[in-house]
């Protein structure tokens, strides 16, 4: 299988230059773009197959590049920015980022963020095409997730996660668990984006069906997929 096209957004040359020759080691093709301008010229042209995304570009924020190319395309974007506030994190999800990535950053964790939005029909070894809970329904073969027949938005990571939690429901699965699953390697400073990436997924699906609660948070352990009786 072809590697993806990466469209590159940053206007830190030294920081292009590490992306750059992290991709060139790996075979990934790549285009660099230093605005914001520029960024969404290159996605509406070139069509990238992954975007990765700086927040602080000189003509405009990175939010409203996510929005822009939301409005037209679904392409992966994965945010590498210095901002590392939650609220930061929760704005880019919510504006359509794939994922997020704090600088500083290791060219592994790069590597293996990009390899995870990737996510191209690995359904984390279900046995049935589908799973329902309550008015939730996923259905494994489209990677489409439903609430009283409505498809729900989630982002890869987001997708991902409900996954592996509907795998295991009624079990407490622990942040380094999730971490290890989804990302390939738990640290400790990783526990904070699964906590983000957790909010914005129980945020999605307590609001599209009317603040049922699917997902339980252990504090300080885990998470765990409860079993709904009350279709």
């Amino acid at each position: 299988m072809n590697k993806p096209q990466i469209l590159i957004v940053e206007d830190d040359n030294a920081v292009a230059n590490l992306i750059s020759a992290t991709l060139e080691t790996q075979d990934y093709a790549y285009k660099r773009a230093a605005t914001g301008a520029v960024a969404v010229m290159e996605a509406l042209s070139c069509k990238p197959d992954v975007v990765l995304l700086d927040l602080g570009l000189p003509d405009m924020d990175g939010v409203e590049i996510i929005k822009k190319i939301r409005s037209w395309s679904n392409m992966p974007i994965i945010v590498v920015s210095a901002r590392s506030e939650d609220f930061d994190k929760v704005s880019a999800l919510d504006a359509g980022a794939d994922d997020y990535l704090t600088k500083p950053f290791s060219v592994d964790e790069l590597l293996a963020r990009l390899r995870v939005v990737r996510y191209d029909g690995d359904r984390l070894g279900e046995e049935s095409s589908t799973y329902e809970n309550g008015d939730m329904r996923i259905d494994y073969s489209a990677g489409c997730v439903y609430i009283s027949d409505a498809e729900i938005h989630l982002t890869p990571i987001e997708y991902k996660l409900l996954c592996l939690l509907a795998k295991n429901t009624g079990k407490v699965l622990t942040h380094n668990y999730i971490l290890k699953e989804v990302w390939g390697s738990p640290t400790a400073s990783d526990v904070s984006s699964l906590r983000v990436y957790m909010a914005t997924l129980r945020r999605k699906l307590e609001k599209n069906s009317n603040g049922v609660q699917y997902i339980q948070t252990h504090v300080g352990i885990g998470y765990r997929m409860l079993r709904i009786t009350n279709k």
